[in-house]
């Protein structure tokens, strides 16, 4: 739920939202028509004339999505018992589907590989625990079972799991290692990227050092001790090096169609059932260790 203040006045309510949401017409109609979106915890119509100091209230809101079809996929499966999988996911591959993304996701994937995966995130997350972005690489665990989930997704909120990440940023980093520590939100600008806010932005802290320098770029280690949505990418780019190859932000220039240069390395956590701590590491990818061959040969 979000809670939008205004005082603009005479405009209508969905040419208001369709700007500060950035969401389609359409949408926001459906939205307020079906009562997610209210004035002064009013019900309101489409047509409402915004007022000075009027406060809209939208509710979370998630269409209706077709049936997930399980697909034949390749899956890179770095471990599985009766309670996890381990996934070394691809560049490109959507994690879960969504309005608009139904298919070829590694949800899609993992149903056809496995029948039995939890349902605690809904019919539409089924196994997912935790998601790295499209264009991320590396590691991710699965959940078989409701209770593996709940244990697993635990460790996360305590932040008890290990998850470490490469990544190779534009610039050179002076300082061997460091800690970001700034809140994380959507960006008032654009609703469809993050950014670092005061207003609604909820805690967030990225620890990173420094593997190599290059000459235009620094190669770095990075451990999360929040899972924001692209947290890594949103804290690099507010430090003023933003990650290689990402398509929003930085605003560098791309190198080539290939991912963003951030792979989720090692992933760490105890076991549901044995109660042991497992460690998972995996390699960088091509699509990586190309850019950064790149770098090293100086032709960048």
């Amino acid at each position: 739920m979000q809670t939008i203040k205004i005082n603009e006045d005479n405009q209508r309510i969905d040419n208001y939202l369709i700007k500060v949401l950035n969401i389609s017409r359409g949408k926001i109609q459906k939205m307020i028509k079906e009562q997610y979106i209210k004035v002064n915890d009013k019900i309101t119509k489409n047509s409402y004339i915004l007022k000075a100091n009027d406060i809209i209230t939208v509710a979370d809101y998630q269409e209706e999505l077709p049936n997930i079809i399980p697909e034949k996929m390749d899956l890179k499966i770095v471990y599985e018992d009766d309670d996890v999988i381990i996934i070394n996911k691809d560049n490109g591959v959507v994690v879960h589907p969504a309005v608009g993304n139904h298919e070829h996701t590694l949800v899609n994937g993992i149903m056809y590989h496995s029948k039995e995966l939890s349902d605690i995130n809904g019919e539409f997350r089924p196994g997912i625990v935790h998601r790295i972005d499209a264009y991320t690489t590396g590691l991710l665990m699965i959940a078989k079972n409701n209770k593996a989930h709940e244990f697993l997704a635990k460790q996360l909120e305590k932040k008890t799991t290990t998850r470490k990440y490469i990544a190779l940023v534009w610039g050179i980093i002076k300082e061997d290692s460091a800690t970001i520590d700034a809140p994380i939100g959507r960006d008032k600008n654009d609703r469809k990227k993050m950014a670092v806010t005061d207003e609604n932005g909820k805690k967030a802290i990225t620890h990173f050092k420094v593997l190599k320098r290059f000459k235009n770029a620094s190669l770095i280690e990075v451990e999360l001790e929040t899972g924001r949505t692209h947290q890594i990418r949103v804290h690099m780019n507010y430090i003023g090096h933003p990650v290689v190859n990402d398509p929003v932000y930085g605003h560098r220039k791309k190198i080539d169609d290939s991912g963003q240069c951030l792979h989720a390395k090692t992933l760490g956590f105890i076991h549901p059932t044995t109660k042991k701590y497992m460690e998972f590491d995996s390699e960088l990818p091509e699509c990586f260790t190309n850019i950064l061959s790149m770098f090293k040969e100086d032709k960048i």
